[in-house]
């Protein structure tokens, strides 16, 4: 835990971590906390995307124009996109299984981890959080469920990401001229390659949400546990804590 936000291990499936990266690469890592190597991996996600202009050829491909899709697509660069996409998708998968292995360990000789940091600037604290809410919240505006769980420096990356694909997709436009019933106006100020980021890139921020809310509940639990335990056990009852790997709660026993 620390001013810009609270890092914690816990139980991931590789594969639906390996899947969001599939959908976006560097979406996987992000979920797993590996923020550096996600960043990176998002931004030359963009980058050499809009260089190839995939999204445009995925949009041909998909209205059976597939003379328009080769045509638009750069081969100069089109081979730098295949390999670190695929690195993208195993290496999340690998660090996912690697992550649980150390979880594991971890909470079976029942480490230690801060749950308070102050300084001049913030304050964060473990505290219990509602994960619906922190889905609403991204689903309104991506970034405010980050905000929500106070992880700033994802809101931050988010948001201008957030504002970057606005922009230049023209959606806000686009809806505005839809609202107004003008359906050729709000069809033709879309930009496709920019406009099929967004769908995966907006259910990313609602299930990151969603799911570190319910991780960050079950640490406040333990934390909540584990005190009650350390300062107000009845001496000659030994009480267990529930095991965040199994999920099974041992019944207090007797010495």
């Amino acid at each position: 835990m620390s001013l810009l936000g609270t890092t914690q291990l816990h139980l991931r499936n590789p594969y639906a971590v390996a899947s969001w990266s599939m959908a976006f690469p560097g979406f996987g890592h992000l979920l797993l906390n590996k923020y550096l190597r996600g960043y990176a991996l998002v931004i030359w996600e963009m980058y050499i995307n809009q260089k190839i202009h995939l999204n445009t050829a995925m949009v041909h491909t998909f209205n059976g124009q597939f003379e328009a899709a080769r045509e638009v697509l750069d081969p100069k660069f089109m081979m730098m996109y295949i390999p670190v996409y695929l690195f993208s998708i195993w290496d999340s998968y690998r660090t996912a299984v690697d992550m649980n292995k150390v979880f594991i360990l971890a909470n079976r000789e029942n480490g230690r981890y801060s749950t308070f940091s102050m300084g001049a600037l913030e304050v964060n604290y473990l505290d219990k959080r509602k994960p619906w809410l922190a889905a609403i919240w991204s689903a309104s505006i991506p970034s405010l469920g980050q905000l929500y769980l106070h992880r700033i420096v994802l809101a931050v990356f988010i948001l201008i990401f957030t504002i970057v694909l606005m922009a230049n997709s023209q959606l806000l436009l686009g809806l505005h001229y839809l609202i107004l019933g003008d359906w050729e106006a709000s069809s033709r100020v879309l930009e496709v390659q920019w406009l099929l980021y967004i769908p995966s890139f907006y259910l990313f921020t609602i299930y990151d949400a969603y799911v570190n809310t319910v991780e960050n509940n079950k640490l406040f639990n333990e934390e909540l546990t584990s005190y009650l335990l350390r300062h107000f056990q009845p001496p000659g009852r030994v009480i267990t804590v529930e095991s965040r790997v199994d999920g099974c709660r041992s019944s207090p026993h007797s010495n």
